[in-house]
């Protein structure tokens, strides 16, 4: 029996979500799995006309109190969960992610839902000390205004929903500008998030809109002087082009851009530990998350052994159509990750480096997707192609003597987001955890470089970008803060005991 169209799958994800098929409009979208046309969408109107419905319901939601706001995500974190195995289906065809990672994105979501509705009674400011008697100082926050979001293929809708949930909890409307690759995962989310809101009677209308196109309208929605702040996710180069515009106009940003991230497996790593994680880190999501692994530094006394393992588990991998069972590395977004990739491994190897795996894959019913096999590639050296990200499957190896020189070896890369470093000894570790150590945003000890999960601080330093997404106290980015002096007392003392009432009755 043939396999049916993904077309077909698409429809039948949509009506189950009681959402209309996206099939007109001059936005084609194609499906990483076979390269086939999916569906199609129209590309976005008017940013002016977005930013100006989004200022009118701010001046609404900013005075709806924050337990009301947070009604919005305890409902759509229950959509979510109704429809995970939907949604997480489309994730998956229109990403290329196999259906683990595509059903672990949305239960990403809903964690962050729940999150959002615990920190919705939890916002808080603080009373302070003055030097003035009879006064009382105070820090209060407040809602920061419209917050435009950026994101990237390759989490077409978590990241979204980390930066979506905090800006409405905190009294913000949102405008998502997503991946002109996956604007069905992001059409289903809103329409799923409109949904939610209208069970309370409180959301605005404008409270979250979605801008589907090209870069173009990304770059509009920096440029905008009523966006208060711009999150985005994705590449280096879409971050210098973001930044700088944004703060020419003195807006807030909010980045997490690629991340080339490192990991150090000690001699006294349990191996056995490592191994999973090396072979997660470097080949899930077929090399394009954020916080895949990149860079391997192994003692020389173990490298030999371990790289000879992670070899043999990089063989072992199924590599094919993600939406069938067992199958653990998906395609590449497009051929022009595939032309990448080659690159980067013909001048590793021009460089020196052993290069085993990473040769191209034809899989059955799917001969237009862009399919490779995951590359190990033992490097004399750490060069400027380490140094240089390449987003696929390419786990580059080099060996160390001393855990000073496999630290700064692992930091002497422009990017900083995630981190980590497999050892039993209690001093490499908090070695690696210190100012001396690691220089990214997430240092992690005997586990690979994930992210910081829900609760922790997720974000990068350098060239990876600045702030944070999520986290215990991520919400203050999605906020102003502001600062009162409140005199009690019947006189008005002047700050550091100044006089100035000469002439004064």
């Amino acid at each position: 029996m043939p396999r049916p169209s993904l077309s077909f799958e698409l429809a039948r994800i949509f009506a189950g979500l009681g959402l209309p098929v996206p099939v007109a409009g001059g936005l084609e979208v194609r499906s990483p799995i076979d390269g086939s046309v999916i569906g199609a969408c129209a590309p976005a109107g008017d940013v002016a006309a977005a930013v100006a419905r989004a200022r009118t319901a701010f001046v609404r939601w900013r005075e709806v109190p924050a337990p009301r706001r947070g009604e919005v995500l305890r409902r759509f974190g229950l959509l979510l969960r109704q429809h995970k195995t939907g949604l997480g289906r489309l994730v998956s065809i229109e990403s290329g992610k196999i259906l683990a990672e595509g059903q672990g994105e949305v239960q990403e979501m809903v964690d962050m839902c729940d999150f959002a509705v615990g920190l919705s009674r939890q916002l808080y400011g603080l009373t302070m000390t003055s030097e003035r008697p009879g006064h009382r100082m105070m820090e209060s926050w407040h809602p920061l205004g419209v917050c435009a979001v950026i994101t990237a293929f390759n989490f077409p809708a978590a990241v979204w929903a980390w930066n979506a949930a905090l800006a409405l909890v905190c009294g913000n409307p949102v405008i998502w500008k997503p991946s002109s690759r996956t604007p069905l995962t992001a059409l289903a989310c809103q329409g799923l998030l409109l949904e939610a809101m209208a069970g309370v009677d409180e959301a605005p209308p404008g409270l979250s809109q979605l801008l589907v196109g090209a870069a173009g309208l990304g770059g509009a929605l920096a440029d905008h002087p009523d966006v208060a702040l711009v999150s985005a996710t994705g590449s280096t180069a879409m971050g210098r082009s973001i930044a700088p515009r944004v703060a020419a106009r003195f807006g807030r940003c909010l980045l997490e851009l690629g991340g080339n991230n490192g990991m150090i497996v000690t001699p006294s790593a349990d191996l056995d530990l490592a191994l999973r994680a090396i072979v997660f880190a470097a080949a899930g999501t077929a090399g394009q998350r954020c916080t895949t692994l990149r860079r391997l530094f192994v003692h020389e006394s173990i490298a030999a052994q371990l790289l000879a393992r992670v070899q043999a588990a990089f063989a072992s991998l199924t590599v094919g159509n993600p939406l069938q069972a067992g199958v653990l590395v998906g395609p590449l977004i497009d051929a022009a990750a595939v032309d990448a990739h080659r690159r980067a491994l013909a001048q590793a190897q021009a460089e020196g480096g052993v290069v085993q795996g990473g040769e191209t894959v034809a899989v059955a019913d799917c001969l237009d997707g862009c399919y490779v096999r995951p590359a190990l590639v033992d490097m004399p050296a750490q060069s400027a192609l380490v140094c240089r990200e390449t987003f696929s499957p390419i786990l580059y190896a080099m060996r160390y003597r001393r855990l000073d020189e496999a630290i700064a070896a692992h930091n002497a890369v422009p990017q900083g987001l995630a981190s980590s470093i497999f050892t039993t000894d209690l001093r490499e570790a908090e070695r690696f955890m210190s100012a001396a150590g690691s220089d990214c945003g997430i240092v992690n000890v005997n586990i690979g470089p994930s992210g910081a999960e829900i609760g922790g601080a997720f974000g990068g330093e350098k060239e990876s970008g600045g702030g944070r997404e999520a986290g215990s106290d991520a919400w203050r980015a999605y906020m102003r803060r502001s600062t009162s002096t409140i005199n009690y007392s019947r006189d008005l003392p002047l700050a550091q005991g100044l006089r100035f009432d000469q002439g004064l009755s």
